[in-house]
């Protein structure tokens, strides 16, 4: 029975505290910010909050400084308040970190995609880095003995495929898990403008690259997607997890936004982030996408052909244009990989056939707008903005 109090008390200052941090952001949909208001990412308002801890607010503030209870921060070199990172913020204004969690690209954001990160130390604070990609993608019960609050703070592009979503998925589910609370600051998408592309089959396409049945460009930030992922229980057993959002401020889904520091190794430009959702898919084809070059993800190479976009202006939604050309140019039956990488980055073998099959842009969009439908409704109740 004291277990069971102390959840319910957890639960209700959990509850406060989503009114009161929710109040600190601006919903752009009420009510667009002014011209000259400054965009203050999740990160910044929790350095607020932390700095002038007000009402139910307080109680967090104090949770994060608790010494019996432990704070992870699952962050990467994008975990940025001003040009200070989240976690020497943190430490500087007294909140226990106790480990570091990071994602594919590893704490630092230097690693290939795909290559392996090992666990490692931080040299800067001392603390362990924990990695969460190849083996270890979810906490295990291990790593998370000692600690009471994760606050996760990623860059994110807007892409099912790009993997930080798989990461804040298997956090949350191993917090709901063992009753950990869960902060999660959000940050601005810098293709959050449009939704578009094949809804992922879940029966068929599930992995890492797309684990939940949305399509390739979603239009929600990171903190509206975890409130999605909660509200859907979407987790394993659908277990809900104890979250907190802290959102934007000043935030527009519709205005443009240059990403501070490139989220990852291959993505470097607002050109480049802007072209990601349509050329990612090549990476299940025998095409290149000039990883290893100066400008990855803004040309495409199959042999000696090349199809370059340094200086074509980036598409302003999801087209299928590139890959129906690359395609044509390609030897029969020699475009896609054997191993099925490009159905699972596509969400659904459909795509692979209709191209096979020579069908239209127009027809294969056609396709998706029953899914595409069903999925705007289910969003549409997790927007703050």
């Amino acid at each position: 029975m004291k277990g069971l109090a102390h959840r319910l008390v957890r639960c209700m200052r959990a509850a406060l505290c989503v009114a009161a941090v929710l109040s600190l952001g601006a919903c752009c949909q009420a009510q667009p910010p002014a011209a000259d208001s400054p965009l203050r990412t999740g990160a910044e308002l929790l350095l607020e909050t932390i700095n002038h801890p007000a009402g139910s607010t307080a109680d967090m503030v104090q949770d994060l400084r608790n010494p019996h209870g432990g704070v992870a921060v699952v962050g990467n070199h994008t975990s940025l308040v001003g040009t200070t990172h989240l976690v020497d913020t943190l430490l500087s204004k007294g909140v226990n970190v106790v480990k570091i969690f990071c994602p594919e690209h590893g704490f630092r954001g230097t690693a290939a995609a795909g290559a392996h990160i090992d666990n490692s130390t931080d040299p800067t604070t001392g603390l362990p880095i924990i990695s969460l990609y190849g083996n270890n993608k979810k906490p295990t019960p291990e790593q998370m003995t000692d600690v009471s609050i994760v606050i996760f703070d990623l860059q994110d592009v807007g892409c099912r495929f790009y993997t930080y979503l798989s990461t804040l998925h298997y956090v949350m589910e191993a917090c709901a898990e063992r009753g950990i609370h869960c902060i999660v600051l959000d940050r601005p998408n810098p293709n959050g403008h449009y939704i578009d592309g094949p809804v992922l089959d879940t029966a068929t396409c599930r992995s890492f690259v797309g684990l939940h049945p949305v399509p390739v460009v979603y239009g929600m930030t990171i903190g509206e997607y975890a409130r999605m992922i909660n509200g859907e229980r979407w987790t394993a057993n659908g277990t809900e997890c104890d979250l907190t959002v802290i959102p934007l401020r000043g935030y527009c889904r519709d205005s443009a936004y240059a990403l501070p520091v490139p989220p990852s190794p291959n993505l470097r430009n607002p050109h480049a982030i802007a072209l990601y959702p349509s050329l990612c898919l090549f990476e299940g084809t025998t095409c290149g996408v000039g990883r290893g070059t100066e400008y990855p993800f803004e040309w495409v190479t199959l042999g000696t052909d090349t199809l370059d976009l340094r200086t074509e202006p980036a598409p302003p939604a999801f087209t299928l244009r590139y890959l129906t050309a690359m395609h044509h140019r390609a030897p029969k039956g020699r475009f896609f990989l054997k191993n099925n990488f490009f159905d699972r980055l596509a969400g659904t073998p459909g795509l692979r056939r209709q191209l096979e099959a020579g069908m239209s842009e127009a027809d294969i969009r056609a396709s998706w707008q029953p899914a595409l439908d069903r999925f705007k409704t289910i969003r549409k109740k997790y927007l703050i903005y």
